[in-house]
Order: C-alpha cells, then structure tokens, then sequence
C-alpha cells in the first residue's frame, strides 16, 4: 500500500445527501478538480471509499 494518496474531486456535490458533502469536505476539497494528498490511513481510506463515485484518486510512492 502506498504511503500517501492523492484525492480530486471530479464530481459535483450538488444534489448530494448532507452526510456525503461533509465528507467530501473533510477530506479538504471543495471546489470540482480541486486535489489534495493525505496519508494512507484506515481513516482517510474509509472516507475515500465512502464518496469514490465523486473522486478520482492516485496512489503516490
């Protein structure tokens, strides 16, 4: 597994449930094609898989 990934919000949130925005945003993107890094924890992954029909994700090494 990598040690940090790579997360782009690819999808709109509008029309979204409150709970799939929230996270969305906690994972620090806001605006479409906005990208941010984080680590590859089970937490961070979790989020990640919870809202990956908005994302596009990459694996850094």
């Amino acid at each position: 597994m990598a040690n940090k990934i790579c997360v782009k919000l690819i999808r709109s949130t509008i029309g979204q449930k409150p709970r799939v925005r929230a996270t969305v945003r906690s994972l620090g993107l806001g605006k479409l094609n906005s990208t941010v890094e984080h680590e590859a924890t089970p937490a961070i992954l979790g989020m990640v898989s919870a809202v990956s029909h908005l994302l596009e994700v990459k694996e850094i090494d």
